[in-house]
């Protein structure tokens, strides 16, 4: 591999005319074909396999006229203080809307609560179930749907608007901007120098560029959601500075060394470029792992940010070279004042350099104090909760949070979570029969306000005779545990009335998919997590030949995760920090959050492992003793790492100012590059391998024959080199 990216390195530096002017038409031909070929983003949350999701394409099957596409939702109204919404002025008021919303563009249906009996018992609160013929609701059409609400405010009702119909798009956008302002500042300090700071960041927005494009195109294809997109820019744009920040530092230093701009641009990627290559590749394979998951959302999202990653890892050895071409030595020029140009990996005395010494020399308290600290960030992660947002997450000020107060004042916590129980009569000689027993059933169990037929008629059952409905309110709110509960109790009543009635009893709804979301996440974890960290530390074995390094990393790992949902839980679910980071309300942490964030941050974490411990191999493999090679490693790869870690953090962190889930991703994510960057790859790891001595390079003999050697550190490469060419090797000797 060294080998090849060798010889790669040397032809895009010679063919800089041809790679870069190339990279620069498929990004414009990509943004053509993104503006003009490209679908709409998909929101779809289909769970595959559950009982949810089956009972639901039953419906749609069984009752496909009752079906629909187009987005839903409720007109909610409110009675002034002390009075009643039956009284004459305040109906007329209501009417009133519901005649305006009838008149909305786009309108399927509306319904008057007077004549469908939505009155709550005590008379002051209402509801209007509305649906449109499109999934998402047109500007035009929200906007006379909210006018028609402002028409009853004005006649002195309370009015609010819940569910799709009233979700508003945020107009989203600068988030990466700040990262990229940041990472130029970083870039800056770390090299001195405009010129050598400006190639990472030309291809990142060149890359990243054409990603986007390429995921825009993708869509016209395949469906793909707005999350895939932002999670894979996120990850584009993150880890293209930083692979482009580890070769262009490690070309500047091949320079430094008096080589020349070929030469040094085929060993940089020898060296560097091939622990990218590896790097990159043990993310790609924990985002395309989500996969296992078995949801189609996930798997669109891994895939995606996957390509990302590959987009990332191939501008950085084809691009980056070519720039060098036309950079040559001026990398090393265009001083900025005030700041010391320096190569970033010079041996010289630096803070890094006392830090690591420090470090070695006293590694045990070391490690005590840096798992104290850890343990205390992981604390709060003991009263982890899942789950799937709800309007009842919004914030208190938003029209859907106020629509689902008052529908709960007015009918009860459990109105904003109904189950709908489906009976499957197809085999049943009684339908109806079977329908009105599981309705008596039902009635008997605990935290039940209401169970009715639900249906054509009142019988729930449908004309074909094969399929009932029946609609139960719970008595407690989506999320609480006693709902959860419930759903398990109705799914027990199959068994005794499928040998009755030969009918089976099925349950979905909003709550009893994210029963089943949470379950199947739950269930997923254990082979995810197998083929992700099996396969990455086998790559980890190739890479480093040896078995107590990559355990060492997959276990500094399990620290990294510990805190990050330690502070997750604080800031998401406790509100530590909400103001800071402008968090509207606090709740579960998002279902998908954990195993995403297991993957991505598996991936990043392997990343600065494989950067900061190959220096040290690679001094060890030239003969030094096993503490000097941590130091000489530590000293020449710490203010790279360091840099990319901030560079990622910068990038992931202005994602915190994203909607919801991207929030909590954002946050996660740089959280966790923090603490695996600076206290478990920086601090621990040099304090472990101080304490583990030569054993860390220990590798049974049988497995070090049968694997084969990747040389990511390039060390037979330049062996290679300086045999052929020994007295020309620092001057652009050719590998054959």
């Amino acid at each position: 591999m060294a080998a090849f990216l060798y010889r790669l390195g040397r032809f895009a530096y010679r063919r800089r005319w041809f790679v870069a002017p190339a990279w620069v038409a498929l990004l414009v031909l990509t943004g053509i074909g993104s503006s003009t070929i490209a679908g709409d983003n998909v929101e779809s949350f289909e769970i595959p396999g559950t009982e949810s999701q089956e009972t639901m394409d039953l419906l749609v099957e069984r009752n496909p006229d009752a079906a629909t596409d187009g987005a839903t939702g409720r007109v909610v109204f409110a009675a002034p203080e002390g009075e009643t919404l039956t009284e004459p002025g305040n109906r007329s008021a209501v009417e009133g809307v519901i005649a305006e919303v009838a008149e909305t563009p786009g309108l399927v249906s509306v319904a008057d609560p007077f004549e469908t009996d939505a009155v709550s018992e005590d008379g002051t609160v209402a509801y209007a179930e509305v649906a449109y013929e499109e999934q998402v609701i047109s500007d035009e059409s929200q906007e006379a749907l909210f006018e028609a609400a402002d028409s009853g405010r004005d006649e002195g009702l309370t009015v609010e608007i819940g569910g799709d119909v009233a979700f508003e798009e945020e107009i989203g956008g600068g988030s990466e901007l700040i990262g990229l302002a940041v990472a130029a500042v970083v870039l800056i300090i770390t090299f001195g120098s405009f010129t050598a700071a400006g190639m990472p960041l030309l291809n990142a927005i060149i890359g990243v560029g054409v990603t986007l494009s390429a995921i825009t195109i993708s869509t016209r294809f395949f469906d793909l959601s707005e999350d895939s997109t932002i999670l894979a820019m996120m990850l584009g744009i993150a880890l293209a500075i930083d692979y482009s920040l580890f070769i262009a530092s490690r070309y500047r230093h091949e320079l430094s060394a008096g080589r020349d701009g070929e030469e040094a641009t085929g060993r940089a990627l020898g060296t560097a470029g091939n622990a990218v290559v590896f790097a990159g590749l043990t993310v790609m394979i924990a985002l395309v792992g989500l996969s296992v998951v078995g949801i189609p959302m996930l798997t669109q999202m891994g895939l995606a940010a996957a390509f990302a990653v590959a987009m990332a890892v191939i501008i950085a050895l084809t691009m980056l070279p070519a720039l060098f071409g036309f950079a040559k030595h001026r990398i090393l020029g265009g001083r900025i004042p005030g700041l010391k140009m320096r190569d970033p990996e010079a041996e010289e005395e630096t803070l890094s350099l006392r830090w690591v010494r420090m470090v070695t020399t006293h590694p045990i308290r070391v490690l005590v104090v840096a798992l104290v600290g850890v343990g205390v960030l992981a604390v709060p992660a003991t009263s982890l909760q899942l789950g799937l947002p709800d309007e009842g997450t919004y914030g208190e000020d938003t029209t859907q949070r106020q629509a689902y107060d008052l529908l709960a004042e007015g009918f009860g916590p459990g109105f904003n979570g109904p189950l709908t129980v489906v009976v499957d009569t197809a085999e049943s000689s009684d339908p109806e029969g079977a329908v009105t027993d599981v309705v008596a059933a039902i009635d008997e169990l605990d935290n039940i306000v209401m169970a009715a037929p639900a249906g054509a008629d009142e019988s729930g059952v449908n004309e074909a005779g094969d399929t009932g409905m029946v609609m139960v309110v719970p008595g407690t709110g989506p999320s609480a545990t006693e709902t959860e509960d419930l759903v398990h109790d109705i799914r027990d009543l199959s068994e005794p009335f499928e040998s009755q009635f030969n009918a089976t009893v099925l349950v979905t709804g909003p709550t009893a998919v994210i029963i089943d979301f949470n379950e199947k996440m739950a269930g997923a974890l254990a082979p995810y997590l197998s083929v992700v960290v099996g396969l990455s530390f086998l790559i980890l074995i190739l890479v480093f030949r040896s078995i107590l390094v990559p355990l060492k990393a997959a276990l500094g790992f399990l620290v990294t995760m510990a805190a990050t949902f330690g502070a997750t839980v604080a800031v998401f679910q406790w509100g530590w920090l909400a103001d800071v980071i402008g968090l509207q309300q606090t709740g579960p942490i998002m279902s998908m959050l954990p195993i995403i964030l297991i993957g991505l941050v598996f991936g990043l974490a392997m990343d600065y492992q494989v950067f900061l411990v190959t220096r040290m191999h690679e001094e060890h493999v030239h003969g030094m003793a096993a503490t000097p090679s941590i130091v000489t490693g530590f000293q020449h790869g710490a203010r790279v790492v360091a840099a990319a870690a901030i560079i990622m953090i910068s990038v992931f962190g202005a994602f915190i100012l994203g909607e919801d889930f991207i929030k909590q991703v954002g946050f996660a994510l740089a959280f966790a590059v923090f603490i695996d960057a600076f206290v478990v790859r920086m601090t621990i790891v040099p304090a472990v391998l101080r304490l583990l001595g030569e054993r860390a390079w220990w590798m049974p003999r049988w497995l070090d024959r049968i694997i084969p050697d990747v040389d990511v550190e390039g060390e037979n490469l330049r062996r290679q080199l300086d045999e052929e060419a020994p007295e020309t090797a620092g001057a652009g000797a050719p590998l054959h």
